[in-house]
C-alpha cells in the first residue's frame, strides 16, 4: 500500500489525508479483504448558510472516493427551512427549493430521497455540515437540545447505532448525532467545548470534546468519529485535512 500512495501513482496533496490512517499502522479495509466499503452520505440542499456546507460535502465524496468505498448521498425530499443568499446569508423572500433537489447538484446525479435509506444496506454513515443542516434536518438552530431530529433520519441514526455500524459527523453534524443519541452520552467535537453551542449540545447528554480543525475525535464506545470543520475554519486546506481523516477514520472502522 505504501509504494501506491508514495510512488507514481501518489495521490495528489489535496487527497493525500484521505491516507493518514495508512501512516498510523491501518489501511482501508476496502483493500485489505478486497470487498467494497458503502457509505451513506446525508446532505440536505446546496450551500452553507440555508443546506448543506458545499465544501465539506464535496470533500467528503472526494475522500470517500479515493479511498475506493462506494457512497450514495441521500436527502429530504422536503423544502428548506429557507433560500439564503450566500454573501451575508440574508433569507431572500418568495423562494422556496427543495432539499433533495438542491443537493443533486452536490451528488451530481447520484442521490435517493432520505426515506429510502436503511442501515441494512451500509457500512457507514457520514453527516456533512453547513448552518442549513442545523434546520433541515432537525431543528437544533431554532431549539437547541430542546428540539428534534426528522424522525427518518433519527431512526436511520438509531438503527446504525444498534448495529454497531460507525456514524461520521462534521462541522455542525455532531450537534444533530447529540441530539438523535444523547441518551447514550457520545463524545463528540464541534471544535470549542466550551462556547455557547457545545454548551448547548452537550444538554443532550453528549460530552464535547476540545478539537482542532486538523484533528478528529473518536468515541471507541459508540463508534462515533467527528471532526470540527468550518466550525473553526479556516480555509479549505484546513477543513479538508480533518474530513480527510475522519474518512479514514471511518472507513477503518468498517
Amino acid at each position: 500500500m505504501a509504494s501506491d500512495v508514495e510512488g507514481e501513482h501518489a495521490a495528489p496533496a489535496l487527497l493525500a489525508h484521505t491516507w493518514d490512517w495508512v501512516a498510523r499502522g491501518h489501511s482501508p479495509a476496502c483493500y485489505d479483504r478486497g470487498i467494497m466499503i458503502k457509505v451513506a452520505v446525508i446532505l440536505c440542499g446546496s450551500g452553507r448558510f440555508d443546506g448543506s456546507e458545499i465544501h465539506e460535502s464535496v470533500l467528503t465524496l472526494l475522500h470517500l472516493t479515493n479511498a475506493g468505498a462506494e457512497w450514495m448521498a441521500f436527502a429530504p425530499d422536503a423544502p428548506q427551512w429557507a433560500v439564503c443568499e450566500h454573501f451575508e446569508g440574508a433569507a431572500v423572500e418568495g423562494q422556496d427549493r427543495n432539499q433533495l433537489q438542491e443537493a443533486s447538484r452536490i451528488a451530481r446525479g447520484q442521490i435517493k430521497p432520505l426515506t429510502e435509506a436503511r442501515a441494512e444496506d451500509f457500512d457507514a454513515l457520514i453527516l456533512p455540515g453547513g448552518n442549513g443542516t442545523a434546520s433541515n434536518l432537525c431543528d437544533f438552530a431554532s431549539k437547541g437540545a430542546a428540539g428534534s431530529v426528522r424522525p427518518e433520519l433519527a431512526k436511520l441514526m438509531t438503527d446504525f447505532h444498534k448495529a454497531g455500524k460507525v456514524i461520521g459527523s462534521i462541522c455542525i453534524a455532531p450537534a444533530i448525532v447529540a441530539m438523535a443519541l444523547g441518551e447514550h452520552h457520545p463524545e463528540l467535537t464541534l471544535g470549542a467545548s466550551q462556547d455557547d453551542t457545545a454548551k448547548e449540545t452537550s444538554k443532550t447528554g453528549a460530552q464535547m470534546i476540545e478539537c482542532g480543525v486538523e484533528e478528529i475525535h473518536v468515541d471507541q464506545k459508540n463508534n462515533l468519529v467527528s471532526t470540527p470543520a468550518y466550525m473553526l475554519g479556516p480555509d479549505i486546506a484546513a477543513v479538508n485535512v480533518g474530513i480527510g481523516k475522519l474518512v479514514g477514520e471511518v472507513l477503518s472502522r468498517v
